[in-house]
């Protein structure tokens, strides 16, 4: 996404007004008892009850970036109308405040699946100020409101404008781009539209995990069925995509936030049946892979593998059930020990000891489990967030753990005494 220097309806480093929001910012998210977890190397206990915290969680630069200009974007119109294309990133707690805000969250159009499919920019004008996410919008998308002539301020995400730059150039090579992502996800939608960059007209294929690329592998081996491969990726592939012609010559990406190991996995597999079915040689002039996972994601995945190797007894992990990053850590985390991923503190219910989840590695399976912390004797819980979940929140959290085993944080000694110096 691109737009002429020194045009001024397009905004893509802020306003200056860091400074003017940095007290609003720290109000509506900071938190004391991450502070104090941080001083305690990242561990607190209390009447049998230890709360462990992953060295790195929440807030990514990215996302403090993207909420930074909301609020900025917020600050210097405060009498117009402003949009926000989706959520600006996946917490319900930050985008209920930016609604809060004044600022208008324009919902996706669903499919005929019940899948997010575009959105309707027939409602804005001129003189609105539109708001674009972390995650990006299509090519498409973006056209259509620059020839608005609104203001547009972008909070995309560096680490996904990195991947566009991936995917745009091996559209520009005459390669398909191979997306390991949620075929649905704003940000894989976003990156699957940077192949049409390009008058040739550019190709992508989008594999949600490891089963559908090795649906890919074999076709690409020659035991694949071509009517069922187009049935199988109908919702997931360019327009006109031909698995015979468009399967030859292929290139690698990923939604940034999807679960490193297994994106480095699906091209690995990908290269070798490349190989297998046409040679070493062709492989290297007709195949590329590269890891665009973020660093935030990588580093929060690693995080919870290093908490993995003392396992505590159990796992929360907090972040929206939308939000991809934190459903590859409650994935990680599940292989291990019990999870529970909520998508908000509020989740925690310690009057009535339950908890309300999303069961990891199942779609779209909410549910409210009872008894999930033990009533008694020493339990340690590991804790962690996705990279769009506030520290108030995830020190919210913590306090509902320990108020789930009769533990006031705010009334005990130790702790009430250090929080207060913080």
């Amino acid at each position: 996404m691109s737009a002429p220097n020194g045009d001024a309806t397009y905004v893509r480093r802020g306003f200056g007004l860091k400074s003017e929001v940095e007290g609003a910012l720290a109000a509506d998210y900071g938190g004391r008892m991450v502070e104090l977890l941080r001083a305690r190397d990242y561990v607190l206990s209390a009447d049998g009850v230890t709360v462990r915290l992953a060295h790195e969680f929440g807030f990514c630069y990215g996302v403090e970036r993207a909420v930074d200009y909301a609020y900025q974007t917020r600050r210097k119109f405060p009498d117009r109308h402003i949009v926000l294309v989706g959520e600006i990133i996946h917490n319900p707690h930050v985008n209920a405040r930016l609604e809060g805000m004044g600022i208008e969250i324009l919902r996706p159009r669903l499919g005929a699946d019940g899948t997010p499919d575009g959105f309707d920019f027939s409602g804005i004008r001129q003189d609105d100020v539109v708001l674009l996410p972390a995650f990006g919008v299509t090519i498409d998308d973006f056209t259509t409101l620059r020839e608005k002539g609104c203001v547009v301020v972008d909070t995309t995400c560096g680490s996904v404008l990195n991947v566009w730059k991936r995917v745009e150039s091996y559209a520009r090579d005459g390669m398909t781009a191979l997306i390991h992502g949620k075929y649905y996800h704003e940000e894989t939608r976003a990156t699957a539209s940077q192949v049409f960059k390009h008058p040739q007209g550019g190709r992508y294929l989008v594999v949600r995990h490891m089963e559908e690329a090795q649906a890919v592998c074999d076709y690409i081996e020659g035991r694949g069925d071509r009517e069922a491969f187009l049935q199988r990726f109908a919702h997931a592939a360019s327009p006109g995509f031909d698995p015979d012609r468009d399967l030859a010559r292929v290139g690698v990406a990923n939604q940034t936030t999807m679960l490193a190991r297994e994106s480095l996995a699906i091209g690995e597999a990908v290269g070798a049946a490349i190989e297998r079915a046409h040679g070493a040689a062709y492989r290297a002039a007709n195949f590329r892979t590269f890891d665009t996972i973020c660093s935030a994601t990588q580093d929060r995945q690693d995080a919870v593998r290093d908490m993995l190797r003392e396992p505590p007894d159990l796992m929360v992990v907090i972040g929206g059930f939308n939000s991809s990053n934190t459903i590859s850590l409650a994935a990680l985390c599940a292989e291990v020990v019990p999870t529970y991923h909520v998508a908000d503190a509020s989740g925690i219910d310690p009057e009535t000891g339950r908890i309300h989840i999303r069961e990891p590695g199942v779609v779209h399976n909410e549910r409210t489990v009872a008894d999930w912390l033990p009533r008694s004797g020493p339990v340690t819980v590991g804790l962690t967030a996705g990279a769009s979940t506030p520290n108030n929140k995830i020190g919210e959290a913590v306090a509902r753990i320990f108020a789930s085993r009769g533990v006031d944080v705010a009334e005990h000694a130790t702790f009430a005494t250090e929080m207060a110096d913080r």
